[in-house]
């Protein structure tokens, strides 16, 4: 399961090896996730040179013992009281340049350093943003799998009384369907009624949605260790001619830039295909984030569609597509769904309506 990629796209980029702590590269490179969060070391060393090792506290061995990818590691392991830096020192090269995964504890990495002043170190993200962007079959099967299980969520939410309720009400029966259908973990479950729509990142609060709301659902987590992420806008009661309106808007922008995907194009031209239709219709301003991110083991990560994202499209990747307008005071609309590189175009692996959909 460890990925050889990751020692060659790091000779590539000129680097000696890849260090990696406990998080979600971790996760992805060797399916071992220890049981909570520690300050004792745990450091998944790649370089060209030797085998993959792994060093871990001894009380923690077990558990990584069990990891999936654990026969093609040699494990490392510290007990308390000894230094861990010296244990670890002698697997890296004394004046080599690393890519150190982003959620490194300082505490580690300065013991690094000062153990061993002459190497050198930069953000995994920025040298190697590729290392998990793009899925193998696998990886996409529980992409699609995460991805039906919202979609499931949602086709069951618009089945329940939206007026006269809390967002907060709304956004726990969310969490419980994404849970009935097989999500181990809930990341986010944005419900923005009215006003509070105008605001992407909106906590359900304590505000009692009315007829007449607006109401922007954003939700997702994990099944199966990959992500889902999903947005739809619904409306309480019938709309009015402005709402309808914007809410075609971002429709027809999501739909552009989810036909402009395929595979060779820049990240930021799906961004710009998403902006140039909601621009030309006169809310520009009110475009206020990027149109996506990748997705996999966690539910925001590279690559980012957005102005200045050259990097082009392969195969394989998966991201949102998620363009909204945002009008302060009055309500927003947000549309996302996942979509996923194909050979000649994209695919998308959140299938519900993306037409305004009333609610009682």
């Amino acid at each position: 399961m460890v990925r050889v990629g990751a020692v060659r796209a790091a000779a590539d980029a000129g680097l000696d090896g890849v260090l990696v702590a406990p998080g979600p590269d971790l996760v992805h490179l060797t399916g071992y996730q220890p049981p909570a969060a520690t300050e004792r070391l745990t450091l998944l060393v790649l370089s060209a040179d030797q085998e993959p090792v792994l060093v871990v506290p001894t009380l923690e061995a077990p558990d990584a013992e069990h990891a999936p990818g654990a026969p093609a590691l040699t494990l490392r392991d510290w007990t308390d009281g000894k230094d861990p830096y010296a244990v670890t020192a002698p697997l890296l090269d004394v004046a080599g340049r690393f890519a150190v995964s982003d959620n490194t504890w300082a505490l580690h990495l300065l013991g690094l350093q000062q153990t061993l002043p002459s190497t050198s170190y930069m953000s995994l993200t920025s040298a190697l943003p590729m290392l998990r962007a793009v899925k193998d079959a696998a990886e996409l099967a529980r992409l699609e799998a995460a991805g039906a299980a919202a979609d499931a969520t949602y086709e069951e939410i618009l089945k329940v009384r939206f007026s006269g309720r809390r967002e907060s009400e709304v956004a726990a029966e969310l969490a419980r369907l994404l849970t009935r259908f097989g999500h181990e973990q809930v990341d986010f479950t944005v419900v923005g009624s009215g006003p509070n729509g105008a605001n992407p990142h909106h906590e359900a609060g304590e505000r009692v949605i009315e007829r007449g709301d607006m109401v922007v659902l954003d939700f997702g987590g994990l099944k199966h260790g990959y992500g889902s992420d999903t947005s739809r806008t619904v409306h309480v009661g019938e709309p009015t001619t402005e709402e309808q309106r914007v809410h075609d808007i971002v429709r027809e922008a999501q739909q552009a830039a989810f036909e402009a995907v395929r595979p060779g194009i820049a990240c930021q031209e799906v961004d710009r295909v998403a902006r140039a239709v909601i621009t030309e219709a006169g809310y520009g301003e009110y475009f206020i984030h990027r149109t996506g991110h990748g997705i996999g083991v966690t539910t925001h990560e590279p690559p980012y569609m957005i102005e200045g994202e050259r990097q082009p499209l392969v195969p394989g990747m998966c991201f949102s597509v998620e363009p909204g307008i945002y009008l302060p005071g009055r309500f927003g609309v947000r549309i996302e769904d996942i979509v996923t590189v194909t050979g000649d175009g994209g695919r998308r692996l959140n299938t519900t309506p993306r037409e305004l959909a009333v609610v009682d």
